[in-house]
C-alpha cells in the first residue's frame, strides 16, 4: 500500500488531525480564560460538527475513535477503583451518593416528562444529570490542594461509589429498554446474569491469568510489549464483553481495569497508558461537542437554562445539604456542593447508551450535552467560592454549627506512607541503603522496574513498588510529597536526571541524593535539583587518597578538608585540580611537619591526677592542648577547663613534638 496520495483518500487521518488541532486551539483558549480544558474541547467539537459552517469532520470516524477513548477512560477508572478508599468514608459516601443520585434522578425525570420525554428517556435524562464528572472534580480538588484532605477523601469516595452505581445502571439499561411484548424483568435478569457471569470469570480466571501474562511480558524487559499488552487487555476485554456477553464496552473495560488494578504492575500500566488515555479522551470530548446542535440550543434556550439550573443549583444544594446532614465537617459539605454541581463523561456515556437503545433522540441528547458544557464552565468559578462561603457562614454561628456538626472517621487510618525514604533502584547500593534503613526502623519504599529484583524484595519483606520513577504518577503513588528523602541509585545518568526533574515538580522541597556515572551527568543532575550527587568512581578514588594520607599520619581534620574539596570539584566545570586544592594540600603537608596527636595515659602517681585541666595549666606550661579524654568506655571531646583528670585517663594531646614531650614530663613530675 502506497503512503502517498491526496489527503481526501485518508478521511480518518484528516479528521483526527483536524480534531486534534481544533482541540489544541480550544484547550489553549479555555486555559487562557481560566476555564477547564474540557470546555475548550467540546467547543472545538461544536466548531467541527455538522451543525456549524466550515470544515465538517467525519462523525462516524470520530465516533469510533471516541469509543476507544471511552474504553481507556473506563479502564482507568477501574485501575484506580479502590474499595479501601470507599470503606474509609463509607458513612458519608455511600448514603450520600445513593440519596443524591435518587433525588436528582427523580427531579430530572419529572422535568423531562414535562417536556414530553418518553418514560425510559426521562429516566435516562435524570440519571445523566445525577452523576458528576470525575475528571472535573479531581482537577478541582488538585488545583486547590484538597485531594489528600478529609474533604477530598470524602469527595473521592463519593465519586467511587457513584461510578460503581453508574456501571451497574449501564448493565440494567436493557431492562428499561425492553421491547414491547417482552418481560422487562426477564430482560433485566438476563442482563444481570450475563454481567455476573462475566465478572465472575474475570475475577476468578482473570485474576490468575492477567498477573501471569503481565509478569511474562515484564520479564522480556520490552517497554513496547508492556504497553501493547495493557492496551490489548483494555480493548480486548471490552470487545469480548460486548461480543460474547452482550454488555457495554464501558462495563467490560471497567472490569478489566479492576482486575489489572489488583496486580503489582498496575501503577506502571496506569502511567504508561496515561498519554493514550489523555489523547483519546480529548477525541471523546470533541466527539461529544460535535453532537451539540447550536440551532437547537438557541431555539430551546429556556430548556438549556432549566437543565443548567437543575445541575448547578439543584444538584449542588442537594449534595451540600446531604453533606451537612451526614457526619462530615462544614468545609466538606461546601466542597461537595461546589464540586458536584456539574456533569461530564459518565453522563455522556449514559446518554449515548440511551441514544443507542432508542430511549432518547439526538435533540434530547443535545440538551444533556448543553447542560454539561454550561455546568463544567460554571464549576471553575463555583469551586473558588468554597473558602469565601466558609468565611461568610462563620458569621452566622447557629447556621455554622448546623453545617459543622460532624467529623469524618479518618483518624488512625493510613492513607499512604509518610516521613519515609524513597529509594529508586535496588542494585547493590540501593539494597544496602534499604537494609540499613530497615535496621534503623526508618520507613522506606523501593521503586524498582526489574521484575526479578522486585520479586526478591518482596521475599525479603522490603516494601517495593513496580514502575518507572521518571513518571510523576509513580512518584505520586510512592507518596514522594510526604517523603523524608529521595535516594536515586540508578546507573544511567539520563534516567537519574529524569527522576530528579520529575521529583522536583511533585515535591520541590524533598532532599535528593543521586548517583552519577560521569562528570557531565553529575553536573546536570546537580543543576536539575539534586542536593547531593555521588559518583562511585570518584568516591572510590577519594577513599584511597584518604586512607593513604591517614596512613602517613597526617592530621585527620585537614585530611577530611582536602577530601571534601576533591569531592566538590568532581562536579565543577573542570576536572583539573584547583588552586584551592593545591593550597590545602600544601597546608596539610606543612601541618604534618609541625603537629602531631599523641595519647598519654595518667597513672595514679601523676601530679596531674585529681586536678582540673585549668588547674594543671597544661596549655600555658607546654603549649599543647587536650582535645579528648578517654575514660573507660566513654570518650569526651573538647573537655571543659573544669573537667577533673583521674587516674587511668588517656589524654589526646595535639601540638608539636616538643610540646607533647613537655606534657609527658609534667605528668611524671
Amino acid at each position: 500500500m502506497s503512503s502517498c496520495g491526496p489527503v481526501h483518500d485518508l478521511p480518518l487521518l484528516v479528521t483526527l488531525s483536524v480534531a486534534l488541532a481544533y482541540a489544541l486551539a480550544g484547550g489553549l483558549i479555555a486555559r487562557k480564560l481560566g476555564l477547564p480544558t474540557l470546555v475548550g474541547y467540546m467547543v472545538a467539537g461544536i466548531a467541527l460538527g455538522p451543525f456549524t459552517p466550515g470544515y465538517h469532520g467525519d462523525t462516524g470516524a470520530i465516533a469510533q475513535m471516541a469509543e476507544f477513548g471511552v474504553i481507556l477512560l473506563m479502564f482507568g477508572v477501574g485501575l484506580h477503583f479502590s474499595f479501601n478508599d470507599l470503606w474509609r468514608v463509607r458513612q458519608v459516601a455511600i448514603p450520600g451518593a445513593l440519596l443524591q443520585m435518587l433525588i436528582v434522578t427523580v427531579g430530572g425525570y419529572l422535568l423531562a416528562r414535562g417536556w414530553d420525554f418518553s418514560t425510559g428517556g426521562a429516566w435516562i435524562f435524570g440519571l445523566a444529570i445525577s452523576v458528576a464528572s470525575t475528571v472535573v472534580l479531581m482537577r478541582g480538588l488538585m488545583d486547590h490542594g484538597w485531594l489528600d484532605t478529609p474533604q477530598g477523601k470524602v469527595a473521592v469516595g463519593w465519586l467511587v461509589f457513584e461510578d460503581l452505581l453508574t456501571v451497574a445502571i449501564l448493565v440494567l439499561l436493557p431492562m428499561v429498554a425492553a421491547p414491547a411484548g417482552r418481560d422487562p424483568w426477564m430482560t433485566g435478569g438476563i442482563a444481570i446474569g450475563k454481567a455476573l457471569l462475566f465478572i465472575a470469570l474475570m475475577v476468578f480466571a482473570g485474576a490468575r491469568v492477567v498477573p501471569a501474562i503481565l509478569s511474562r511480558v515484564v520479564n522480556t524487559r520490552s517497554r513496547e510489549l508492556f504497553v501493547l499488552v495493557a492496551l490489548t487487555m483494555a480493548a480486548g476485554t471490552a470487545l469480548a464483553s460486548a461480543q460474547f456477553f452482550g454488555l457495554s464496552l464501558a462495563l467490560g473495560a471497567f472490569v478489566a481495569g479492576v482486575v489489572v488494578g489488583e496486580s503489582e504492575f498496575s501503577q506502571q500500566i496506569s502511567a504508561d497508558l496515561l498519554p493514550f488515555r489523555e489523547a483519546f479522551a480529548v477525541v471523546f470530548f470533541v466527539s461529544v461537542g460535535m453532537l451539540i446542535d447550536p440551532i437547537y440550543v438557541a431555539d430551546h434556550w429556556g430548556r438549556v437554562v432549566a437543565v443548567s439550573l437543575v445541575i448547578i443549583v439543584g444538584k449542588g444544594l442537594v449534595s451540600g445539604l446531604l453533606g451537612a446532614i451526614l457526619p462530615c465537617p462544614a468545609r466538606t459539605a461546601l466542597v461537595l456542593a461546589a464540586g458536584r454541581a456539574q456533569i461530564g463523561e459518565f453522563s455522556f456515556i449514559v446518554g449515548q447508551s440511551g441514544l443507542a437503545l432508542g430511549l432518547i433522540d439526538q435533540p434530547q441528547y443535545s440538551l444533556i450535552l448543553s447542560g454539561a458544557l454550561v455546568s463544567i464552565t460554571a464549576n471553575t468559578f463555583l469551586i473558588r467560592l468554597v473558602e469565601p462561603a466558609e468565611r461568610a457562614f462563620q458569621k452566622w454561628p447557629r447556621f455554622w454549627r448546623f453545617l459543622n456538626h460532624g467529623q469524618v472517621g479518618l483518624d488512625g487510618v493510613a492513607h499512604g506512607m509518610s516521613d519515609h525514604v524513597v529509594i529508586v533502584g535496588s542494585g547493590r547500593v540501593g539494597r544496602h541503603i534499604a537494609e540499613a534503613l530497615g535496621r534503623l526502623q526508618i520507613p522506606r519504599l523501593v521503586v524498582e522496574a526489574d521484575p526479578a529484583v522486585l520479586a526478591r524484595l518482596h521475599q525479603l519483606g522490603v516494601p517495593a513498588l513496580y514502575g518507572d520513577a521518571g513518571s510523576s504518577e509513580i512518584l505520586e503513588h510512592a507518596s514522594i510529597d510526604k517523603a523524608r528523602a529521595l535516594v536515586i541509585t540508578l546507573p544511567d545518568d539520563a534516567a537519574v536526571l529524569a527522576v530528579v526533574v520529575t521529583a522536583r515538580l511533585v515535591n520541590p522541597k524533598v532532599p535528593i541524593v543521586a548517583r552519577a556515572s560521569t562528570w557531565d551527568g553529575g553536573r546536570q543532575i546537580k543543576k536539575a535539583g539534586a542536593n547531593e550527587v555521588v559518583r562511585p568512581e570518584l568516591e572510590g578514588g577519594i577513599e584511597i587518597v584518604r586512607r593513604t594520607l591517614l596512613d602517613l599520619e597526617l592530621p585527620v581534620r585537614e585530611v577530611q578538608r582536602y577530601v571534601e574539596i576533591v569531592r566538590n570539584e568532581g562536579l565543577d566545570d573542570t576536572a583539573r585540580p584547583s588552586a584551592e586544592r593545591a593550597r590545602v594540600l600544601d597546608h596539610l603537608i606543612g601541618a604534618s611537619k609541625d603537629l602531631e596527636i599523641e595519647w598519654l595515659e595518667l597513672d595514679a602517681r601523676s601530679p596531674l591526677v585529681n586536678r582540673t585541666i585549668g588547674q594543671s595549666q597544661i596549655r600555658s606550661r607546654s603549649g599543647a592542648s587536650i582535645v579528648a579524654i578517654s575514660r573507660g568506655d566513654r570518650l569526651m571531646t573538647n573537655p571543659e577547663p573544669g573537667e577533673t583528670l583521674l587516674a587511668g585517663d588517656r589524654l589526646a594531646l595535639i601540638g608539636t613534638p616538643e610540646q607533647v614531650g613537655q606534657v609527658e614530663l609534667l605528668s611524671t613530675g
